[in-house]
């Protein structure tokens, strides 16, 4: 039905690829890119022989006009972008200028400023309208099913929603003193950035981990959970009309948390260059070097993780309360595709994602986030493709 480029090679473009290759009638043919093609040529070797027809390429995601080559030699008619958010624009660049659609699971940053907001890409809307191509941003599970939650509260249990806080909770353990679930400089740059929420039409800014509350999930229990500025904050306040606060939380252990502390005392989280034997390193890049490759974390990780959204309303006149989440098991997600819960539950979105414009479903001209569309064809797709999620009518809240 549909040819499929796909950027990347980690552990979440791996999850993307088999379950492409789970949907045969969907992803008829794929291409696997990335800067090293034994990558790719590792997960080719996984499956190939199945419906799905898989090549792979080099390409340097950082070079517009090498991703427009390939573009224009595997001539696709989705690029599923799951590189490095640093890369998103020149592959959307590239993609306009071949009139491809387009798709990524996290937001734009620029990889000299700890910033995570949208302006970048959404300056990009009028020029995909103009083009007649779909750009799909955020469609992983936080940002991507979280907002996806959301708009289905809105569409079914709600008049007015109010208050919705998000939490991203993994009880899994991979048994190293320090690791990061996934990519090292995104995810501790991610931590370490001051924390912010929305109240009241407006940014209310902490400092980084400042805010933290304790929370009983179900499934794995009582965590410590800890505010961040979350990129679905920001989609949220514009598309969910009326809502006077969005706040996002996400788990550490005490010695995560630690190890981070002695980390950044030292300088190993900085991103600012310095020179070490003649020649300039960012400290950032360095431990990401050092750190073990999350891609390598699914044979070790054991345990569930919990993701989900606590939103508060009205309907009919009346408070409501309502709870949406997915549990899941890392062990079965490393059983089915070989990899940890936390690329498992960024990937499979992804292609879901997918699966929706190339079948005309979420196709539609210009830039938009997942929580625009309709939610329910999405919200079956989750049950269907590995994330069942799960509903509570009354939710312990969170102060």
């Amino acid at each position: 039905m549909g040819k499929a480029l796909i950027i990347g090679a980690g552990g979440v473009a791996s999850v993307v690829i088999h379950k492409c290759c789970q949907n045969p009638d969907v992803f008829e043919e794929i291409c696997i890119a990335s800067r090293t093609v034994e990558k790719c040529e590792a997960i080719k070797a996984k499956l190939d022989g199945g419906k799905t027809r898989i090549q792979t390429a080099r390409v340097d995601a950082d070079n517009t006009e090498m991703v427009i080559e390939l573009i224009n030699k595997f001539k696709p008619d989705i690029v599923i972008n799951v590189a490095l958010p640093y890369q998103d624009l020149t592959i959307m660049d590239a993609c306009l200028a071949t009139g491809v659609h387009y798709l990524d699971t996290a937001n734009y940053e620029p990889p000299e400023i700890p910033k995570f907001e949208y302006k970048w890409q959404w300056a990009y809307r009028e020029r995909f309208e103009k083009a007649g191509v779909t750009a799909l941003l955020g469609s992983g599970f936080d940002p991507g099913v979280t907002s996806v939650f959301c708009a289905y509260a809105q569409k079914h249990y709600f008049d007015e929603i109010h208050y919705i806080d998000i939490v991203d909770a993994n009880a899994g353990d991979h048994g190293y003193h320090f690791a990061t679930n996934f990519n090292p400089e995104i995810n501790i740059r991610e931590i370490t950035a001051p924390g912010s929420y929305w109240e009241n039409g407006e940014w209310v800014e902490t400092e980084p981990l400042e805010l933290k509350k304790v929370y009983d999930l179900p499934e794995i229990g009582p965590k410590d959970i800890y505010l961040l500025h979350h990129e679905e904050i920001e989609s949220l306040a514009l598309n969910i009309k009326g809502v006077k606060r969005i706040r996002f939380w996400m788990t550490f252990s005490e010695k995560y948390l630690t190890h981070l502390r002695v980390l950044e005392n030292v300088g190993m989280t900085s991103i600012e260059p310095i020179e070490f034997e003649g020649k300039k390193i960012i400290p950032l890049q360095f431990l990401k070097a050092v750190l073990p490759d999350p891609a390598s974390l699914g044979p070790r990780t054991k345990g569930k993780t919990n993701i989900g959204c606590i939103i508060q309303g009205i309907k009919d006149g009346k408070p409501r309360t309502y709870y949406v989440y997915n549990v899941c098991v890392h062990e079965e997600c490393y059983a089915e595709v070989g990899s940890q819960a936390i690329s498992y539950t960024t990937g499979v979105p992804a292609m879901i994602g997918a699966m929706m414009i190339l079948k005309g479903i979420w196709k539609k001209p210009g830039v938009y986030n997942v929580e625009e569309f309709d939610p329910d064809p999405f919200m079956d797709a989750l049950n269907k493709y590995g994330l069942p999620w799960k509903e509570d009518f009354s939710p312990r809240l969170l102060d």
